[in-house]
């Protein structure tokens, strides 16, 4: 059997007397796709921080690759093939969007690199034409859909094994959100790009997936085959309650 690409074994995550990740343990294969769904205030974004080391963990271990990188900073774990598109885009507000895919990509400055690095970024503009058409433009000019595009472009260019995505689809039109959606199934089929995606849209997040996680007052309370578990309503509800609305199940 071989070693996952990742692997958190046992994680908890505390601030002050708040646990707000609890023995949580997870997986994903090279290629594979795995949602990570719960209510808000579950410990989803706690968990993933945990993972692309934003949060130092208070028990447990985050494997890549089998390699131990508990002890990484965040930066370390980009180099290992980590990248983060974090709730909330987190783009660099006044700077264009050609200088924020610029500086994904600053782990990767050596000679040896430029090809690829190029290669990456007009793959970047294709897969994303509205960042080509709005190359110079400043970011925090960019409609929301937009800036999700660009935080996404801006992981890309890190040369990435395992795409983190921590609640993509917050704050987006649908057709925005489908847009992005099709974009990450291309990245996954075409690219064999693993993906670990939070969301609170739980139809959203296992519809997208293969497998798929549901996290409950920071533990893992449900896991398995992400259609079967999305077939699970009456569970699914008992742990998001009104997170997935009438339109969302429709959408399924």
């Amino acid at each position: 059997m071989s070693t996952p690409l990742l692997q958190a074994t046992h994680v908890s995550v505390r601030y002050g007397a708040i646990l707000a990740v609890d023995d949580a343990s997870i997986e994903v294969a090279a290629g594979e796709r795995v949602a990570l769904v719960g209510a808000n205030g579950a410990g989803k974004s706690s968990l993933l921080k945990a993972v692309v080391g934003l949060e130092r963990i208070g028990g447990g271990q985050v494997a890549i690759g089998g390699r131990n990188v508990s002890k990484l900073p965040a930066h370390r774990r980009v180099a290992e093939g980590l990248a983060l598109v974090p709730e909330g885009r987190g783009v660099f507000r006044e700077l264009t969007v050609a200088e924020n895919l610029e500086l994904g990509s600053y782990l990767r400055t050596a000679g040896s690199q430029r090809a690829a690095v190029a290669a990456d970024l007009a793959r970047v503009l294709e897969l994303f034409p509205r960042l080509a058409e709005r190359r110079h433009q400043l970011a925090g000019t960019l409609s929301g859909g937009e800036q999700q595009m660009l935080a996404i472009g801006r992981a890309l260019m890190t040369g990435p094994r395992l795409l983190v995505l921590d609640e993509p689809s917050l704050g987006l039109a649908p057709l925005v959100v489908n847009e992005i959606v099709r974009a990450l199934r291309r990245l996954n089929a075409e690219q064999g790009l693993s993906l670990l995606v939070s969301e609170q849209n739980a139809v959203l997040g296992l519809g997208l997936a293969q497998r798929g996680y549901v996290l409950n007052g920071g533990r893992i309370v449900l896991q398995g085959d992400a259609a079967g578990l999305a077939r699970q309503s009456e569970l699914i509800d008992s742990y998001l309650g009104s997170s997935l609305t009438d339109t969302e199940r429709k959408v399924a």
